[in-house]
């Protein structure tokens, strides 16, 4: 249980994290996802209601349709050597309002939904970004919250979104997934493959108290992975009652 000024730190970052200011009292599950649209909050795929028991069955999407032939946008790979870096503050409201200071590339403005659930920062071709969500409370650890969302994307998107699961990883402070999948229609109306990396990151008790995803195209996945190792290495989450 938090008490207020508690202070912990981010495994394998070095960084502090307030994840309790002005007497929070105890934290309440939380879900690491939002019933948000993939359109208004940047989410990478449909998210919907998580069904958080351990032994929701994996069922398969329906396949009624035959899955699309996959379209790839041929633009050139976002390159490493031209990502710059500024640290950035912004404000997410959940069960808790979250303060949290993040390094983004400079360039990419930031956007949210109302309510401020999570931001998203977007690259100027609007082909690539890295969405931040927080507030949520710190229940869960970060192997967990990946096992829980590879359940709901096998079971929600459906078939005609050819969803491929490309990695998953555990490491001591985060979990990292990978996949790639066709966004709806109404969502990206050319419909092209997009490249997603989620990414969980724990404080020092072991659960997730950020969780962010970097999106783009498949021929940008190591400028991706830059993104998501530079925002989550340097990551602060500051909370204080809505």
């Amino acid at each position: 249980m938090a008490s207020r000024g508690t202070v912990s730190t981010l495994l394998g970052s070095g960084l502090v994290v307030i994840t309790a200011l002005g007497g929070v009292g105890g934290y309440g599950v939380g879900l690491l996802t939002t019933n948000e649209s993939a359109a208004a909050s940047g989410t990478a795929a449909p998210l919907g209601a998580l069904n958080t028991s351990p032994t929701t069955p994996v069922s398969t999407p329906s396949q009624s349709a035959p899955p699309p032939k996959v379209r790839y946008d041929t633009s050139p790979a976002l390159n490493v050597d031209d990502l710059y870096y500024k640290t950035r503050t912004l404000t997410v409201k959940g069960t808790y309002r979250s303060v949290v200071t993040v390094r983004v590339p400079s360039g990419w403005n930031l956007t949210q939904p109302d309510p401020p659930k999570t931001g998203r920062y977007t690259d100027p071709t609007s082909k690539r970004w890295i969405r931040i969500e927080s507030g949520f409370s710190i229940t869960r650890p970060p192997a967990e919250s990946m096992r829980l969302r590879i359940l709901q994307l096998r079971e929600q998107v459906p078939a005609d979104q050819a969803l491929t699961i490309i990695s998953q990883k555990v490491d001591k402070a985060y979990a990292t997934l990978a996949y790639t999948y066709v966004p709806p229609k109404e969502q990206s109306p050319e419909q092209f493959l997009r490249y997603v990396i989620v990414r969980w990151v724990a404080d020092d008790s072991g659960n997730c108290a950020v969780e962010m995803s970097s999106t783009g195209l498949p021929q940008d996945k190591d400028a991706l992975m830059d993104v998501l190792d530079h925002a989550s290495s340097s990551v602060e989450r500051r909370d204080s009652p809505l």
